[in-house]
C-alpha cells in the first residue's frame, strides 16, 4: 500500500509502469531505429516520420520504414541512389498502398533537402538548449511531407536523445489524460524511468 493511497487503488506510477510494461517501445525501435546521436539514425528517424505524416496507422508507417531499411536506404545518399520504381515497390510490399507513389517522391525530396540544406546530417538542427523543442519542430516541419504534427513525431521521439525531455506533445497528453494519467508535461515525464520519457510518450499514445 502506498502511503496515502488505499489498498487497490492504482497510483499514477502504477498506471505509468503497466503501460509501460505492455506497450513501452518507443515507435524507432519498433521500426529496428537504434537511436543515437548520428547521421544514420536520426536521418531514419526523419524517414519514419516522414511515413507517419499521412493519414495512415502507426503500425503501417513502421513496416513501411522497415521495408525501406531492410532495401538498404538508411541514408540519405542510399536513398537517393534508389529509383522512384524501387521505393514504390517497397512501399507496396509493406501495404503502404494508398500513398506509396507521392510518398516514393517525397522521400527523394527529403533525402534532397537534407543533403543540400544541412550536408545530410541533422544534428545540425540539435538545439542549443533544452528549450529548442518548439525551434526543432519548426525546422523538421519544413520537410516535404512533415508537417507540425509530423514534426513533433520527430521531436517527441528525439527528446532523450538530444536532452529535450520532457517533450509531451498534445496527443500524447490526451492520451494520458484518457488513461488517468497527469496531463501536466512534467509530472507525466517525472513517471518514466530516467531517460525514458520518450518511450512512456508512445506508450500512452499506444494505450489507448
Amino acid at each position: 500500500m502506498t502511503c496515502g493511497v488505499p489498498a487497490g487503488v492504482a497510483t499514477h506510477q502504477d498506471i505509468a509502469d503497466r503501460v509501460l510494461r505492455e506497450h513501452g517501445t518507443t515507435y524507432a525501435e519498433d521500426a529496428g531505429i537504434t537511436l543515437r546521436d548520428e547521421p544514420a539514425p536520426l536521418y531514419q528517424l526523419l524517414v519514419l516520420t516522414t511515413l507517419a505524416s499521412t493519414r495512415i496507422s502507426a503500425d503501417l508507417a513502421v513496416a513501411a520504414a522497415r521495408e525501406l531499411f531492410y532495401a538498404g536506404w538508411r541514408t540519405p545518399e542510399r536513398l537517393l541512389a534508389s529509383t522512384w520504381r524501387q521505393r514504390v515497390d517497397a512501399l507496396g510490399r509493406a501495404h503502404y498502398k494508398r500513398y506509396d507513389e507521392s510518398t516514393a517522391t517525397k522521400l527523394e525530396e527529403s533525402a534532397r533537402h537534407l543533403e543540400e540544406t544541412y550536408r545530410g546530417d541533422l544534428r545540425a538542427l540539435r538545439p542549443s538548449s533544452p528549450d529548442g523543442a518548439d525551434e526543432l519542430a519548426d525546422a523538421i516541419a519544413d520537410f516535404p511531407r512533415i508537417g507540425p504534427v509530423g514534426a513533433r513525431i520527430f521531436v517527441r521521439e528525439v527528446q532523450d536523445v538530444w536532452g529535450l525531455a520532457p517533450f509531451l506533445d498534445e496527443k500524447a497528453l490526451a492520451a494520458a489524460g484518457e488513461l488517468g494519467l497527469p496531463t501536466d508535461p512534467r509530472r507525466l515525464a517525472e513517471l518514466a524511468p530516467r531517460g525514458q520519457v520518450a518511450r512512456l510518450a508512445a506508450a500512452v499514445v499506444k494505450a489507448v
